[in-house]
């Protein structure tokens, strides 16, 4: 999935925007845009932060004066077309100049927390969000009827087998939704349903429980530490590591560490200051974004993500 911020532009010379896949746009802070299909021919549009824009992916817009900042999220055919059901055949969406949708709100701004911390979630993460934004689409605003497929029972005893096998091979890699789905022969919309009847966890789940599984071995050894062990499970960052191990163990690293190892284990788990200059995140943005959609929330409570 593409993820781009469009910052406002106060350029008041209008310019051609042709969408290259279809786009779904989340305004970030309240403003305006003016879109038209002429260049002589522009409408003003005010928006308020959180609307959402779903413009004709088939048809150029002429652009003017900006001043909304918005997020915007290429979903790509292959996501449409899986989420649909279909095999051939464009999905057809409405296009909306502004609307609100609390399902694809609650994605949009998730992927947008996730960029604001440089992506710690991987591609996993974002695969994972984007077959949830195309189910959102297609179930909630498609405009042929998406076809109704009922599926029996999850996935078999060999296919997890080889999905586990993936993913214990390539913890530390930035594994994706599509690769997973190809170990086992089938769709990614069709992988993700029967992956989450088989387990009760999404891929994405699934694969930090795993990661955070093979941290726990590694952080019982006395000389590790903590930024090693999260490098070598995947992690982008020290910090996003703490956070899922946090949400998942209901303790810190450092502190599991020390039940096994006692206090003298927190010298071994400390950091070295260029070890965090090199993992660091903007811990200021981040902040902003904690206490409303914590990666907690998105592993156990978002609806929209577990569907």
């Amino acid at each position: 999935m593409r993820v781009d911020f469009v910052a406002a532009d106060p350029v008041r010379e209008p310019r051609l925007w042709v969408p290259r896949e279809q786009v779904l746009g989340l305004v970030l802070r309240p403003g305006s845009i003016e879109i038209g299909v002429r260049r002589t021919e522009l409408t003003e549009f005010r928006y308020v932060a959180g609307e959402m824009i779903l413009p004709n992916r088939h048809e150029g817009k002429w652009i003017g004066l900006m001043n909304a900042p918005y997020l915007e999220l290429g979903i790509s055919d292959s996501a449409l077309m899986a989420a649909s059901g279909r095999t051939n055949g464009a999905v057809e969406l409405p296009t909306y100049r502004k609307f609100a949708d609390s399902r694809l709100g609650a994605l949009a701004a998730a992927v947008h927390a996730e960029m604001v911390a440089d992506f710690p979630g991987g591609r996993l993460f974002l695969d994972s969000v984007e077959q949830a934004i195309a189910v959102a689409l297609v179930n909630g605003h498609t405009v042929n009827h998406p076809l109704v497929q009922m599926y029996r029972g999850g996935l078999g005893a060999a296919r997890l087998r080889r999905i586990k096998e993936l993913v214990d091979a390539n913890l530390e890699d930035d594994l994706g939704l599509d690769e997973m789905a190809q170990s086992v022969g089938l769709s990614t919309a069709h992988f993700a349903r029967m992956f989450r009847k088989s387990t009760g966890e999404t891929p994405h789940q699934f694969v930090l429980r795993q990661r955070v599984e093979r941290a726990k071995g590694m952080l019982r050894a006395p000389d590790a530490r903590v930024l090693d062990v999260a490098v070598a499970c995947g992690f982008k960052t020290q910090q996003h590591f703490a956070q899922v191990f946090r949400d998942v163990c209901r303790v810190s690293p450092t502190q599991y560490r020390q039940n096994f190892l006692g206090p003298e284990a927190t010298s071994a788990a400390e950091t070295f200051p260029e070890d965090a200059a090199r993992l660091a995140i903007r811990d200021s943005q981040l902040e902003r974004y904690s206490d409303r959609l914590s990666f907690a929330s998105l592993l156990t409570s978002n609806p929209a993500l577990n569907s």
